[in-house]
C-alpha cells in the first residue's frame, strides 16, 4: 500500500516517490495537439489522464502550473524533416488561410475537453506565438557546438551530442543504431545533403517558395522544427527544470528524446524530473491515429456518427472507459466494450446517489476508515483509477446494503464516506452527471409517483398499484418493493 504518491518514471523505468523540485510548487508539461483536424479518441487519453493527476496534485495541496500547448507549426508529414507542414497542407485543401485552420480546429479540440470535463491548462501556448524564443534557444545550441546551418536550415548534431550525453536515456535507443540505421534507409530527398547525419534532426527549416508559413530568423526566412517549440515553451514557463512532462507512449521517441537534448544542450542539465507516458488506444489490436486513418473523432463518438459504431456514446462513458484502464496499459476499442462502460457507469452512478441519500443509523458496522484509505492507496500507487473505481464500486455495495438494513453507518462515518466518495467521483476522477436538469426532473416526478403507489398500497388499491409499476416497466423504469419502501432504476 503506497502512503506516499508514486509514479512511474519512465526515464528511471520504475516507480518513485514524487518529490517536488520546489514544494508546494508543481510544474507540469503535456504535450498538446497538432491542430490540423478534430481531436479523436486517442487524443482523450493524455488530456483525461493528465487532468486527472493535476487534480489530485491539488488534492493534496499542491500549486500545479500546468503547461498544454498548441502545435500550429514546424509538425510535417510522417513527423519528419521534409514534406509538408500538416496545417497548411489542411489549408490548401479547404481554401483557408493556415490560421484559419488553427482556429477552427483549435475551437473543436476545446469543446471536446469541456465535455469530457477537462479543465483547461493554466497556461496554453501556441508555438506560432514563440518563435522568438525557438530562435534563441537554437542560437545557444550552435554556440554551445550542438546544431549547425546548413543552406538556411539549422539542424541538431545528434553525434557531437552523443559524445558527452546520453542521446537514448528516454527511449533506450542507441545512437551507434540510429546513425547507422538511418544511413542505411537515408533516401536521396530535397534537404537531406544538408545533414552531417541523417539521424540529425531539423531545428529551423528554410521555407521553400511554396511554404505558406514562415518567419525571418538569423539564417532564413523559415519556420521551426517540431520538437523544438516544446523545449522552449516549457522553459520558458516553468523554468529549465521543471517537474513533469507527459504524453503520449507515442511521442517518447523522438519527439521527447529530442527535447531531452535540446533542453539539454542549451542549458546544460537535465530538464525534467519525472516523465509520464500514456499507452495507446487501439482498434484491433492496431494503435488509433490520424495517419494510419483508423480513428473515430471525439465529435463522431458523441453523435455516433462513424461507421464503426453501433451508437452515440456521451462524453461521460467514453471519460469513464479510459479510466477503468491504468493509464499505461494499451486500451482496445470496440462497441461491446463501450456499451459495458455506459451500463456499469450508469450503475456506478445509481450508487453514488444512493450513498447520497442514506440516513444515520446508531453505530457502524463496517470500517469506513479502510475503505477510505484503499482510494488514497490506489491513486497514490502510480494513478491506479481501475482500481480505485473497484474500490468504489465496493463502496456502492455496502451502501446498497445499508439501504436495506443489512449494513449501517452512523451519521459521522456516513458523512466522512460520503464526503470521500463525492470527492474522488466528481473532484478528482472528474466524473459528472449527465443531463443533470433532466436528471433532477426525472428524480422528482419518480418521487411523486413512488409516493402515489404507496398511497394506492396503503389503501389496499393493488390496482393502481400495479398499474403503476407495470406502465413504469413499459418505459424502462424497474420498480423495487423492499421492506423499508420503494426504490426505481433505470433498465
Amino acid at each position: 500500500m503506497a502512503s506516499e504518491l508514486q509514479i512511474y518514471n519512465t526515464l528511471s523505468r520504475q516507480k518513485e516517490v514524487f518529490s517536488p523540485l520546489h514544494a508546494p510548487h508543481v510544474g507540469m508539461y503535456v504535450c498538446g495537439p497538432t491542430v490540423y483536424g478534430e481531436a479523436h479518441l486517442g487524443h482523450a487519453r493524455p488530456y483525461i489522464t493528465f487532468d486527472v493527476l493535476w487534480r489530485f496534485l491539488e488534492h493534496k495541496g499542491y500549486k500545479v502550473r500546468y503547461v498544454r500547448n498548441i502545435t500550429d507549426v514546424g509538425h510535417l508529414e510522417n513527423d519528419a524533416d521534409e514534406g509538408e507542414d500538416k496545417i497548411a497542407k489542411k489549408a490548401r485543401l479547404e481554401q483557408l488561410e493556415p490560421m484559419e485552420v488553427v482556429q477552427l480546429y483549435t475551437n473543436s479540440f476545446h469543446q471536446s475537453m469541456r465535455e469530457l470535463n477537462n479543465r483547461p491548462p493554466s497556461i496554453e501556448p501556441r508555438a506560432s506565438a514563440h518563435i522568438i524564443e525557438q530562435i534563441a534557444m537554437i542560437e545557444q545550441l550552435i554556440t554551445n557546438g550542438f546544431a549547425y546551418e546548413s543552406n538556411g536550415s539549422v539542424y541538431f548534431d545528434v553525434s557531437t551530442y552523443a559524445q558527452q550525453h546520453d542521446y537514448g536515456c528516454l527511449s533506450g535507443r542507441i545512437v551507434e543504431d540510429l546513425i547507422a540505421g538511418a544511413g542505411n534507409e537515408r533516401r536521396v530527398l530535397e534537404g537531406q545533403d544538408e545533414k552531417r547525419n541523417a539521424a540529425d534532426f531539423a531545428l529551423w527549416k528554410k521555407a521553400q517558395p511554396e511554404h505558406i508559413m514562415r518567419w525571418p530568423s538569423p539564417w532564413s526566412d523559415g519556420f521551426p522544427g517540431w520538437h523544438i517549440e516544446c523545449s522552449a515553451m516549457s522553459t520558458k514557463y516553468l523554468g529549465e527544470h521543471f517537474d513533469i512532462h507527459g504524453g503520449g507512449m507515442d511521442l517518447l521517441f523522438p519527439h521527447h528524446e529530442s527535447e531531452i537534448a535540446q533542453s539539454q544542450g542549451s542549458c546544460g542539465h537535465h530538464p525534467v524530473k519525472y516523465w509520464m507516458h500514456n499507452n495507446m488506444i487501439t482498434i484491433n489490436g492496431q494503435k488509433m491515429g490520424k495517419s494510419l486513418g483508423n480513428f473515430i473523432t471525439l465529435t463522431e463518438l458523441f453523435t455516433g456518427s462513424h461507421a464503426k459504431l453501433a451508437q452515440a456514446y456521451s462524453p461521460m462513458t467514453v471519460r469513464f472507459f479510459i479510466l477503468q484502464a491504468h493509464y499505461r496499459s494499451t486500451l482496445d476499442f470496440s462497441n461491446e466494450a463501450l456499451q459495458g462502460v455506459e451500463k456499469g457507469l450508469k450503475r456506478f452512478m445509481e450508487g453514488i446517489r444512493t450513498l447520497n441519500k442514506l440516513e444515520a443509523q446508531a453505530e457502524s458496522s463496517f470500517d469506513v476508515d479502510a475503505l477510505i484509505a484503499s482510494y488514497y492507496d490506489a491513486l497514490n500507487d502510480d494513478l491506479n483509477t481501475p482500481i480505485l473505481i473497484a474500490q468504489l464500486y465496493e463502496t456502492i455495495g455496502y451502501a446498497n446494503k445499508v439501504q436495506a438494513k443489512q449494513e449501517s453507518l452512523n451519521a459521522t462515518d456516513l458523512h466522512r464516506l460520503q464526503q470521500a466518495v463525492n470527492t474522488m467521483v466528481f473532484d478528482i476522477l472528474g466524473l459528472q452527471e449527465e443531463q443533470e436538469a433532466g436528471s433532477q426532473k426525472l428524480d422528482g416526478l419518480m418521487e411523486l409517483l413512488l409516493e402515489l403507489r404507496a398511497q394506492a398500497k396503503a389503501n389496499k388499491d393493488w390496482a393502481t398499484s400495479d398499474a403503476i409499476r407495470d406502465r413504469l416497466a413499459g418505459l424502462g423504469i424497474q420498480v423495487k418493493d423492499s421492506k423499508t419502501g420503494s426504490s426505481w432504476t433505470l433498465s
